[in-house]
């Protein structure tokens, strides 16, 4: 778990670094520029530590480290209470769970304290002598409070102990945490301190040899169950330990509050905790809160404004958010200034370019990019994670009439997630060069705007224009006119909507594209699908080529998931087999776009349960297409299969034991299929593939055809891809059970690692044989899948994403009580279905045979 926002210390792994500035665009507070984001400071640097106050939110809570050395966790009793309703027995288990995980890092806490003190007895013995290592007072300022920390600890775990190990119904311990939590004035003395004691014991490794040695490699003592005796840790990473322990107490309360009855005696008490460790962190965080500084704009007016918008521009090596302007006769790049409260807004031009004097170098000619950070995948599904979870708590304070003040907060903390999302999301390169020198670089989340701004700019260029210099005067006006003439005013991120927009469609959208017509030569030709996410649009399937024709017939049917999603695009493409002509931005063969369209999706419209065939016109060329939207709730119902002789919509204990497997036959073999050919293949598991071609797979395999491996290694790998998620999908109850969905749903939610690893185990020894073994087996071959993410593009995350709701996702009878609005409940329970699946992914290996022992392992840093 993570609780510093801008220090990366040992066993700690930071978020994905956010803008500190307030992106409001349009309102007082906005800055364009993306790189004001805090960079990651060096180790000991004047930044102090910021301690996270809502870990709750954060989707990193499921993040373990594996690198600790934290061993056995007390093993909680069998029968988890795993009903949908909340009743007492079910709370109490929860709460011993919760404890005796929580107990077992305590352990671990205090054999870390223990190391670290271990080393201060005899360094205060030489220091009295002639050759002291240390002297006294640094003595004193490395170690500060850290032995009252210590007794503090100790007392707390001798008197909790006994009570987690002769637990019964009516237990208390309510005033033990109170009292914890009423100590917490020795942690500020050691925050206050903490900057000042790094960089002592820096200062002194550096000059001191002996010290050093010591500091780098401390013994701390494994837990009484543990195979290991002992670990090596650094000073550095033990005197951070304290820090990340008040956040650690934090979590714990707020996991035992939610499975304590209100009624107990212990839920006033353990209240009173929460609220004196929240203030205690509120109050250190206080100090290092970041300062926004307001702006606002002035107004003007010049040239014609043809076209703007919001890019990402590749300047000096980060990603900047300008607004660009197309005039008819030249392209403006400009960013809102700075300026000082009560100021009148106003753009800061970074340059221009007159369009007699623009050009677009073709691949050839493109010099090298400069090298781009890209974000992870997995970092990118994590914002929309976390996004998702903000919206449903909006959406939870309005129907809760929350407070004003609330909701706006929770709106602020979106609109900085969304646009980071945005900044970092875009990586198609769109360059643009200067005849006279300099050459721009853009990077576009969408091959359809590249497009758009390149023709845009051509049918300008065709009319005769002058090359020229603007005065520093002129180039004020002109830029003094974007504001008011600007067409765009704001980022195109959900939570700049208004109330009574619509929130977009959730659910899944099946799109035939039949045939296009209007080309004037053969060519080989196919279509991409696009519908927009989250703020940008996302390239969702791709037609197979057909070759050398002027009237392509593909009629292949897609199935798109939609986040909220209010268009789709069709793009047409020539394919380029000519391999000399890579594009040196992103090494890849440049396909010459025919043609392009978009439509809206209105909700009335394609809510029906018919096809709904429609023509997008685009340059001359028409594209064929029907499309059928089915919402969230309806299209993923369970429904089992009314004949019990094939596989799908048949309980996997049926067909395995038909079948004499450990495994079903269908898994084992789809699995093999993708490892053998698709394991590289960019997207695997996330491109659709073709409807009919599933479908046919799918009756192959439900009469059991002899010639299903001759078909398998014919069929197009997203299909073979897209039958196994569909096997998993029409499975009659998920394969992690109806019966167990609620404690998996429980378990995902505690915040304490130790607590989690716990439960989580506990709940896979749950599952029947045939489910275990099978996700088992799944598991590890997803892992795989991951291994080639560098090639394929599918992080641990991305699959996680794709497939959590398949194996989770309960059948209709289960379901009905979670089931409200799709955009605000579903989005929660879809996103801690992900959530439970990339824990698994993440854990180290699970052996059957091991789990089956009866023992839980936890590996969580303390």
């Amino acid at each position: 778990m993570w609780c510093l926002l801008a220090v990366p210390l040992p066993g700690c792994s930071p978020p994905p670094s956010l803008p500190l500035t307030d992106f409001n665009y349009g309102a007082d507070e906005y800055d364009a520029e993306g790189n004001e984001e805090p960079k990651a400071l060096p180790e000991g640097s004047e930044t102090m530590p910021y301690i996270d106050e809502s870990p709750t939110m954060s989707p990193q809570l499921s993040a373990r480290g594996q690198e600790s050395g934290d061993g056995v966790s007390p093993t909680p009793t069998d029968g988890l209470g795993t009903g949908g309703e909340r009743d007492a027995g079910k709370g109490l288990e929860m709460r011993k769970l919760v404890l005796s995980g929580f107990l077992a890092s305590e352990e671990i806490y205090i054999n870390q304290l223990e190391a670290l003190l271990l080393p201060m007895k005899p360094l205060k013995a030489t220091a009295t002598t002639s050759q002291p290592v240390l002297t006294l007072q640094q003595i004193e300022t490395i170690f500060y409070k850290i032995q009252d920390i210590y007794e503090i600890h100790k007392e707390f775990y001798d008197s909790l102990c006994p009570k987690v190990q002769q637990w019964d119904s009516n237990i208390t311990m309510g005033h033990l945490f109170q009292k914890l939590a009423s100590q917490l004035g020795v942690y500020k003395a050691f925050v206050d301190n903490y900057k000042i004691a790094l960089e002592t014991a820096e200062k002194c490794s550096q000059s001191n040899y002996q010290f050093q040695k010591i500091s780098e490699e401390l013994k701390v003592k494994g837990p009484k169950d543990s195979k290991e005796s002992h670990t090596s840790v650094t000073m550095e990473a033990l005197l951070y330990k304290p820090i990340d322990r008040v956040t650690r107490s934090t979590l714990v309360l707020h996991d035992l509050l939610k499975h304590t009855p209100a009624d107990h005696p212990d839920y006033p008490l353990l209240q009173d905790a929460l609220r004196i460790s929240q203030n205690f962190l509120s109050s250190i965080n206080e100090d290092i809160d970041p300062r926004r500084t307001a702006v606002t704009t002035p107004k003007g007016e010049t040239r014609q404004l043809v076209k703007d918008g919001f890019l990402v521009e590749l300047s000096e090596g980060s990603r900047k958010l300008r607004h660009v302007f197309l005039f008819t006769d030249v392209l403006l790049c400009a960013k809102l200034k700075k300026t000082a409260v009560g100021k009148h807004q106003q753009y800061d031009c970074k340059w221009y370019v007159p369009l007699a004097d623009l050009v677009f170098p073709s691949p050839e000619e493109s010099e090298h990019c400069p090298q781009v950070h890209v974000i992870p995948d997995h970092e990118l599904e994590d914002m929309k994670m976390k996004i998702s979870a903000i919206k449903s708590e909006v959406q939870k304070e309005k129907a809760n009439k929350g407070q004003s003040r609330a909701i706006e907060r929770l709106k602020k903390k979106m609109f900085e997630n969304e646009f980071w999302l945005l900044l970092n999301s875009p990586a198609i390169p769109f360059r643009i060069h200067n005849r006279n020198g300099k050459s721009y670089l853009f990077l576009l989340s969408s091959d359809y705007e590249r497009s758009e701004w390149r023709e845009a700019i051509q049918k300008l260029q065709k009319k005769d224009l002058q090359a020229f210099v603007l005065s520093s005067v002129e180039l004020q006006v002109l830029t003094g006119s974007c504001f008011k003439l600007r067409t765009v005013h704001n980022i195109p991120v959900t939570s700049n909507k208004d109330d009574d927009e619509s929130p977009g469609l959730y659910g899944f959208l099946h799109v035939i594209v039949h045939s296009a017509k209007g080309f004037k030569q053969s060519a080989n030709l196919y279509c991409t699908l696009e519908v927009d996410s989250f703020g940008y649009f996302v390239s969702k399937a791709k037609t197979r080529v057909f070759r050398d024709t002027t009237e392509p017939q593909w009629n292949e049917e897609f199935e798109i998931e939609l986040e909220g999603s209010q268009s789709l695009r069709i793009l047409c493409y020539e394919k380029c087999y000519d391999k000399t002509k890579l594009n040196k931005d992103n090494n890849e063969i440049v396909d010459k776009i025919m043609g392009k369209g978009q439509i809206q999706l209105d909700p009335q419209a394609v809510q029906t349960k018919n096809w709904h065939m429609d023509v997008i016109e685009m340059n001359g060329i028409k594209v064929e297409f029907s499309m059928k939207f089915t919402s969230r709730d309806m299209s993923l119902k369970r429904t089992p299969s009314k004949k019990q002789t094939g596989v799908f919509g048949v309980k996997i204990s049926v067909v395995t034991k038909r079948e004499r497997s450990k495994v079903p036959y269908i898994v084992r073999q789809c699995i093999e299929e993708v490892e053998k050919r698709g394991i590289e293949e960019v997207g695997i598991y996330r491109i659709s593939g073709v409807a009919t071609d599933i479908q046919a797979l799918k009756a192959v395999f439900d009469a059991n055809n002899k010639d299903i491996l001759v078909m398998l290694s014919d069929m197009d790998i997203n299909a073979i891809a897209g039958t196994l998620k569909l096997y998993f999908r029409e499975l009659p109850e998920p394969l992690l059970t109806d019966r167990l969905y609620p404690a998996f749903m429980e378990g995902i939610a505690l915040s304490d690692p130790a607590a989690k690893e716990n439960c989580m185990m506990h709940l896979l020894r749950s599952l029947p044989d045939p489910n275990l073994i099978t996700f088992l087996f799944l598991l590890e071959h997803l892992k795989r899948v991951a291994e080639k993410e560098p090639i394929n593009k599918m992080s641990l995350h991305n699959l996680a994403t794709v497939f959590g709701p398949t194996l989770l996702r309960p059948s209709e009878g289960e379901s009905k009580g979670h089931l409200t609005l799709a955009s605000d409940i579903w989005s929660h329970d879809v996103m801690a279905q992900v959530q439970v699946l990339l824990y698994y992914l993440q854990h180290p290996p699970i052996s059957f045979t091991e789990l089956k022992r009866n023992t839980l392992y936890f590996s969580t840093d303390v």
